[in-house]
């Protein structure tokens, strides 16, 4: 297994980051935030996960180690495969993603590309358990009310990103109603 790379970064493809490792170049599927550590600099070290079928072996890259635990975490998930998971980790840090996974948050999924209704489900069901020890503390206090503010904007026609970049804005501490209240008004 290969777990970790560091080398220069030496371009990119469709495909990905190319690693340059004493003279060898590695082809690397990466998250963003792996694809930001390796602009503009001359050595970049990436947390890797080396995904073996039959017929390829291909490295996914990560900014740091939450991200490929997670990433093999959504590997265990009956029908999620390295795209798809490389796809969810990719759309938000790990913590936030562990926190929709502990509220049984399915519709932070669903708005991800190639995830429909039952395959969030499923994430959410067979991952409960299994991250709730790596879960940061106090994901049960105020997170609902920010379920249900996000979910009402939602409702409104606001895309999952854009309703909690709305409620970004506004203080946390306001019941549901005055956030999604305030999130109105500032974005007209």
């Amino acid at each position: 297994m290969i777990s970790r790379l560091r080398g220069a970064p030496a371009g990119r493809t469709i495909d990905g980051l190319v690693l340059d490792v004493a003279g060898v170049g590695y082809l690397v599927a990466a998250t963003p935030s792996a694809l930001r550590r390796a602009d503009g600099v001359s050595e970049v070290t990436l947390e890797t996960y080396l995904h073996v079928r039959e017929d390829a072996l291909q490295l996914y890259g990560f900014a740091d180690a939450a991200e490929r635990t997670l990433f093999v975490h959504l590997l265990g998930v009956g029908g999620i495969g390295p795209k798809v998971a490389l796809a969810v980790v990719s759309s938000a840090p790990p913590a936030d993603l562990q926190r929709a996974i502990a509220l049984g948050d399915t519709v932070r999924f669903q708005a991800i590309p190639g995830i429909g209704k039952k395959t969030a489900e499923r994430i959410v069901l067979e991952l409960k358990d299994s991250i709730a020890d790596t879960i940061e503390s106090g994901v049960e206090t105020g997170a609902p009310r920010e379920l249900v503010a996000r979910d009402a904007l939602v409702e409104l026609g606001y895309s999952v990103v854009e309703a909690e970049r709305a409620l970004a804005r506004v203080d946390p501490d306001l019941p549901a109603e005055e956030r999604v209240r305030e999130a109105l008004q500032s974005a007209a």
